[in-house]
């Protein structure tokens, strides 16, 4: 089964403004991903191929990094994802006027994991990748509009993993 998911933003910002949010993940200031609603990116090593890592169960690597405009990760063959045949990418387009900052999803997997990507994984994913690009654009045209509201199963689905997180802990 097919699993695609694209969320972009239009920021009226100068390229290497935006190319360096996505050089910065992951690192001691990044300031793109939503790191105080979700659970940090972090790699063993920095934004380098072959750099493993992830955020919270989801696992992939670094495959491609091409500083100030592109950084590809490859799913893992473990965490929650297990059995996902693809990768991510965060990116940056230049365009007449513009810039336009990306992220994709697309993958194959079977229709068990599909299923999971569908009902658990990409509504979760979703909300997290608008966080990540509001936050790109607060930063970067410095507007003050209100942070995207998560939906109410959004909500139920953190609410959940925040209670088995207590008691994992206990």
């Amino acid at each position: 089964m097919k699993v695609y998911s694209r969320h972009e933003r239009r920021l009226k910002a100068p390229p290497e403004t935006v190319g360096n949010l996505i050089d910065s993940l992951a690192g001691p200031d990044d300031r793109l991903w939503p790191k105080a609603k979700w659970p940090p990116m972090q790699f063993d090593r920095g934004l380098c191929p072959g750099a493993k890592g992830g955020h919270g169960p989801i696992r992939y690597h670094v495959i491609h990094h091409t500083p100030g405009e592109r950084v590809v990760f490859q799913f893992d063959d473990s965490g929650l994802l297990k059995g996902f045949d693809g990768r991510h990418l965060y990116e940056m387009v230049r365009r007449k006027g513009h810039v336009v900052l990306r992220h994709i999803v697309d993958a194959e997997c079977a229709f068990n994991l599909w299923l999971r990507w569908q009902l658990l994984v990409r509504p979760l994913h979703d909300a997290l990748l608008e966080d990540s690009l509001h936050q790109a654009e607060k930063r970067l045209t410095h507007t003050t509009a209100k942070s995207p509201r998560w939906s109410l199963w959004v909500r139920l689905l953190r609410w959940i993993m925040a209670r088995k997180g207590e008691k994992s802990n206990a």
